[in-house]
């Protein structure tokens, strides 16, 4: 069976398949090895993007191969969630190639914030040169002296100030930060203290050069800090920004919210089926050219059956995923929550267990940085936490269920 029978995605998946192995894997080892080395020095400021990396991106966008992501056919190639799954999912074979396709997250959430629910001058300001490739930047959600599990216990604030608003709090794990194209933020925090729990957030813009801004570290992701990316910390201190800068009005944040992170999660978990496949064929490879004790290791210690068990979870967490992006295409966001949990549990523990398998499988090898696997395991164990831990996810699969039987 066929999955992607139309004929635009049938097109645009063998473009993206045939320009990874031709352009980005085989330079994929020398850049991340570049970008390692800027992590001997934990100074942001000085990290630099690799000029392969700018190279690819203009000659991705003169390809055609450009905001895939966006069901927009004069801004984007107009693809639907389900068309655009299986090119997320091609991408996810290499740490690089959403960012060469300008299809990396968190720039691909904020650019469908700002396509649904921004403003003209808003979309004039940041959306064009994010869809342009321009410039980078991140989501500020995540708080540190709060459980962000739960959304609503934020701290962080917007307060109106006449024709400003006025922005305090402190944020972290947000990815982007320490890129040296990164120069806007969408920051989340409460506005309407007595208001319902869900109506008392809001969502604006701050630059990044905002007096008040201060970005104080980027945190390592098991000992490494993901330059020239980075995952970062920041206090933002009577941060003053017009109030035109709120996106769609103070009280909108959580309604945002949920529009923001349905697509994301397909594309969060169909890149993680990508590294799941690549990893199993690494796994394959390694298992069938390495001799012990006169056989190839992978006929030894159940590892012909820990290859069928990776196969069967990567197709199951595929149609589960490409169920949940078809009830998005038609049948919307709200109609969709079961599947979009499901899958965010779902998915990135396949990805946990085939990588693990497949580093099993490479012995020493599959620790350090000769392969993809040890920065797909970081990947496979971040996305657990990432968008909601799996806790949150199952409460709200087990919520919905059990409203069923009301």
């Amino acid at each position: 069976m066929n999955i992607y029978t139309a004929e635009k995605s049938q097109l645009y998946l063998t473009k993206v398949k045939s320009f990874i192995d031709q352009h980005i894997l085989p330079i994929e080892a020398g850049i991340l090895a570049d970008n390692r080395r800027l992590n001997h020095s934990s100074d942001w400021t000085q990290w630099q993007l690799p000029p392969q990396i700018e190279t690819l991106k203009s000659k991705a966008k003169a390809n055609g191969l450009w905001n895939l992501f966006l069901p927009d056919t004069q801004l984007a190639q107009g693809l639907t969630c389900v068309e655009y799954a299986c090119l997320a999912e091609e991408m996810g074979r290499s740490i690089l190639a959403p960012e060469i396709f300008n299809c990396n997250a968190p720039d691909t959430g904020n650019m469908e914030v700002l396509y649904h629910f921004g403003n003209e001058q808003q979309k004039t300001q940041w959306l064009t040169p994010l869809l342009s490739g321009d410039i980078r930047s991140v989501f500020a959600m995540t708080e540190p002296d709060v459980a962000s599990s739960d959304a609503t216990n934020m701290q962080a604030t917007i307060i109106e100030d006449g024709d400003d608003v006025i922005v305090n709090g402190r944020k972290w794990w947000s990815t982007g930060l320490g890129h040296p194209n990164c120069q806007v933020m969408i920051f989340m925090g409460l506005s309407h203290l007595d208001a319902a729990k869900h109506q008392r957030h809001s969502m604006v813009l701050v630059p990044l050069d905002t007096p008040g801004v201060n970005i104080t570290r980027m945190l390592t992701a098991y000992g490494d800090f993901d330059a020239p990316y980075g995952h970062g910390e920041m206090e933002l201190v009577n941060v003053r920004v017009p109030k035109e800068n709120v996106i769609m009005g103070l009280g909108k944040g959580f309604e945002i919210a949920q529009g923001r992170l349905g697509p994301g999660r397909i594309h969060h978990c169909m890149r993680a089926i990508g590294a799941a496949e690549r990893a199993l064929s690494l796994a394959i490879e390694r298992g069938q050219s390495r001799i012990a004790f006169g056989q190839p290791i992978i006929k030894l210690g159940g590892n012909l059956e820990r290859i069928a068990q990776a196969r069967i979870a990567i197709e199951q967490a595929r149609l589960l995923t490409l169920n949940a992006a078809w009830k998005i295409d038609n049948l919307g966001v709200k109609h969709a929550m079961t599947d979009i949990s499901a899958i965010k549990v779902a998915v990135p523990n396949m990805l946990t267990q085939v990588v693990d398998m497949a580093i099993q499988l490479y012995g020493g090898a599959g620790m350090n940085h000769d392969t993809p696997l040890a920065g797909f395991a970081t990947m496979a164990r971040s996305l657990r936490l990432a968008d909601g831990p799996d806790e949150v996810h199952m409460a709200m699969v087990s919520r919905l269920e059990l409203a069923k039987y009301k």
